[in-house]
């Protein structure tokens, strides 16, 4: 799988910080001299270097991984009436396991043109129903990790990427971005009310938008995320909102025995054949969001690197093919997060000009010493901290992308038609109902339809469309509809 590589092409092309301009013209022509090897060696300045812009995906990162693992873990051990104790460890544990094998190997040393494998947020409202229909964490891990393997080495990710038109794609960005915003902002302001000081969420949120547009207007935006984390923790403090450190330093249990024990870690044993049948209509709907979610963050590199870059762009089977083993290795080791790509870190480093590999592995040590010493943990899930991380870090530039992606052509009826249908049910119901209609000539660019032939118009779009339905229809997604599942729940 290693495509042909100049020995030591980097280092004969790449140019000191001095040759240039400004600091971003060096960073264009970092990304456009680096010649990353997939599934082989990759060395720190040999093959890539570090810069101090790396520093800011792997803040977000690490502030993202601990928010949404620490969703992923409540949302399977609260049904099961686990302890807030155990959730803590079993955070612990998941950020070991991404740090050291996934953050460090994967993406830094072994294929740096794949995403860092992160958390799959959509899922987690779906999670208490994985356990109500008697899903295991294990089994449904597992299960994920075979799908998704199967999609990445068959390339099915990227031909789907391809079907889909920048007019989709776009629409897809915009609506992720505007309902991640609003949603953060109403976490905010329900925080701040909570204890009735609900101006706090306001002078924070308006002190963000100056920062952040001072940070356009003076080409600094890569620096939102520390800055406005600062600046809203600052705020946010001192207008009197609580904080206080409560995770104290600690290792968790490395054993998987303990957390798959009868009596001990999650108290479920190991899964049986009827938990993988209950939980194998969530791995698909889990690994079919996996296409447009990718997607996503690949534009979201293209619209911000320069011209030449596509050695260093993420290969989405090769990103499927890491998430699918991260996911099944976390999984059997015991613990529960469930896999997608990493885009807490991905779409600042596109802001910031930086290629994966070394903010890869600066991720992987702020990843590490937030669980070895615990107490950054309780300031990385502070609501202030948090949502300002994901607003202007994950949620506004996808708007702005997705904004990028709709000036040009015709492409705001397909925008229009995949933000209307993915509010109806979700996003992946939108994406692969106007993937159908987009390339069936409906909507959007008719020509673009013509030109794939009829295994492109229609007959894969709409095997995935149906197969998804099917799969929605079963777990009850449909509004209105109840849950085909329940009445074949398996006792």
């Amino acid at each position: 799988m290693t495509e042909p590589h100049h020995e030591n092409s980097y280092r004969a092309q790449r140019k000191p910080r001095a040759a240039f301009a400004t600091r971003e013209a060096y960073l264009e022509h970092e990304l456009q001299v680096m010649a990353p090897r997939r599934w082989a060696p990759n060395y720190p300045f040999r093959d890539y270097r570090f810069e101090w812009e790396d520093w800011i995906p792997a803040m977000a990162a690490t502030i993202g991984k601990v928010v949404m693992v620490a969703a992923i873990v409540a949302a399977f051990a609260t049904p099961l009436g686990l302890s807030a104790e155990f959730m803590t460890e079993n955070i612990r544990f998941e950020m070991l396991i991404a740090a050291v094998l996934f953050a460090f190997f994967l993406s830094g040393f072994l294929n740096p043109t794949a995403n860092l494998p992160g958390t799959h947020g959509p899922l987690i409202p779906m999670i208490p129903l994985v356990v109500a229909s008697g899903g295991h964490p294990m089994a449904l891990g597992i299960m994920i990790g075979i799908l998704g393997f199967i999609l990445g080495i068959t390339k099915g990710g990227s031909l789907l990427t391809r079907l889909t038109s920048n007019g989709v794609a776009g629409g897809l960005l915009l609506y992720l971005g505007f309902i991640g915003v609003t949603s953060q902002v109403g976490r905010l302001f329900s925080w701040a009310e909570s204890f009735d000081k609900g101006y706090i969420a306001f002078i924070v949120l308006l002190a963000t938008i100056v920062m952040y547009a001072l940070l356009e207007h003076f080409r600094k935006r890569w620096l939102a995320i520390p800055l406005g984390c600062l600046l809203a923790g600052l705020i946010a403090f001192a207008l009197g909102a609580p904080f206080e450190f409560t995770t104290e330093p600690g290792l968790p249990n490395m054993n998987p025995a303990y957390w798959w024990g009868e009596s001990t870690g999650w108290q479920l044993g190991l899964p049986d054949l009827k938990a993988f049948l209950a939980v194998t209509p969530f791995a698909i709907l889990a690994v079919a969001m996996w296409s447009p979610d990718f997607l996503g963050h690949q534009v979201f590199q293209r619209l911000n690197y320069p011209k030449n870059t596509d050695r260093v762009i993420m290969n989405i089977d090769d990103t499927m093919i890491g998430a699918a083993s991260r996911q099944m290795v976390g999984s059997v080791l015991g613990g529960a997060n469930i896999t997608s790509s990493w885009g807490t870190y991905i779409v600042p480093a596109a802001i910031a000009k930086r290629p994966i590999p070394g903010g890869a592995v600066l991720t992987g040590i702020l990843c590490i010493a937030t669980a070895i010493l615990g107490y950054p943990m309780d300031l990385a899930v502070w609501p202030p901290v948090l949502s300002i991380a994901l607003i202007v870090g994950v949620f506004l530039p996808l708007l702005e992308a997705g904004m990028q992606m709709t000036r040009k052509g015709k492409t705001t009826e397909s925008a229009a038609v995949v933000i209307f249908s993915s509010a109806i049910v979700n996003p992946v119901f939108g994406w692969s109902l106007t993937v159908l209609l987009d390339n069936l000539g409906l909507i959007g660019c008719k020509e673009r339809g013509q030109e794939l032939g009829h295994t492109g118009r229609w007959i894969i779009p709409g095997i995935v469309f149906a197969l998804l339905c099917v799969v929605m229809l079963a777990i009850g997604m449909f509004p209105g509809v109840p849950a085909v599942v329940r009445a074949f729940q398996i006792q």
